[in-house]
């Protein structure tokens, strides 16, 4: 900062405050201050909840507690005033666990025409971000809104949803939290009940879409770098937001290792998993498809077990959310939709 002296009416530059040093850098999501300030350079200011005139959808926000959700209500469901109940899709944004919020410009605009397109009723978890809250706070508050969504404790959930058409998506950190929520032991036991309140056993997830999974681990798959340098790298955003961890090789973070929980444990009846040819990240999100289709006993290539793969060339990682207008970002927001409501 400089300041005006009315001798010399040229800004005269202040000793550097020791407190602005940064001491910790991850690219342009976060910044941290040897203050304690935090950051974060990437997010765009917040936008609010209300009725969005180019797709009808109309949206508000629900405290939870911990955390909150934003809720979209399409057109469709209002007209038809409970007449025919709708998808429901639980939203996780991404952001490396330490930026990005359900208010976030992209995510408000992908999730209104989420809304609008399938139609569907969108529940956007605002979950809590570390460093201010490390992991597992994220993995927790995400729990807990799955949860009450699944419990119909809200008048336009209990109203417009159809639960046992219960979706889980997200991008990148956000698909590595739906992975979480998948295989959690609460949503396996969650039995959906049918109109009598019997429980039929069936997945109490009818679906999870993940969108350019953060997956990773210590050994390399697919045409992942394997210097082990590289791969350290790759990890130390997540190291930082999960100092509990024991190393890349955590289930949270790869699925796929070792000792992991079996992924034919997955509480849904159908993966979609979303790939892009410029994302260092394209390859483990192709393996993983290839093994949750092979622990249900399928190939992919057979769409075995419910499993689909959509990999999109020539784009990069979350492009859908930066190129929202794009013939691609569109595609892929018609194959999201496709999935959703298939029968």
């Amino acid at each position: 900062m400089a300041s005006l002296n009315s001798a010399f009416p040229f800004p005269v530059p202040r000793p550097a405050d020791p407190a602005d040093e940064v001491v910790r850098e991850f690219g342009p999501l976060l910044r941290i201050y040897k203050s304690g300030r935090v950051e974060r350079p990437l997010v765009a200011p917040p936008v609010g909840p209300g009725h969005d005139a180019a797709t009808g959808v109309h949206s508000r926000d629900v405290d939870l507690g911990a955390c909150s959700v934003r809720l979209y209500l399409p057109q469709a469901a209002v007209a038809a005033d409970g007449a025919g109940k709708l998808p429901v899709v639980v939203y996780v944004h991404g952001g490396g666990f330490v930026a990005e919020s359900a208010a976030s410009p992209g995510y408000h605009l992908f999730l209104n025409r989420l809304a609008a397109a399938g139609p569907a009723l969108g529940v956007s978890v605002d979950y809590r971000l570390a460093p201010e809250h490390p992991l597992p706070a994220g993995y927790d508050d995400c729990l807990a809104a799955l949860k009450w969504a699944l419990s119909a404790a809200d008048p336009w959930v209990a109203a417009h949803g159809d639960l046992g058409r219960v979706f889980v998506a997200g991008d990148s950190a956000g698909a590595n939290i739906c992975h979480h929520l998948a295989m959690h032991p609460d949503v396996r036991g969650h039995a959906a009940a049918t109109a009598d309140g019997t429980a039929p056993g069936r997945a109490p997830l009818k679906g999870a879409v993940l969108i350019h999974p953060w997956f990773w681990g210590s050994e390399a798959v697919g045409e992942e770098p394997r210097d082990p340098a590289f791969r350290a790298m790759g990890a130390g955003l997540w190291f930082f937001a999960c100092p509990g961890t024991s190393d890349m090789d955590d289930p949270r973070m790869n699925p796929m290792a070792p000792g992991a929980p079996g992924l034919g444990a997955l509480a849904c009846e159908r993966v979609m998993v979303c790939a892009a040819e410029g994302d260092f990240l394209r390859w483990r999100g192709r393996a993983y498809a290839e093994a949750v289709a092979a622990a249900r006993g399928g190939a992919l290539e057979d769409a075995g077990g419910g499993v689909e793969l959509l990999e999109t060339m020539g784009e990069g990682h979350v492009f859908y959310l930066f190129k929202p207008d794009c013939d691609k970002a569109k595609e892929m927001l018609a194959k999201m939709v496709a999935f959703i409501t298939a029968p």
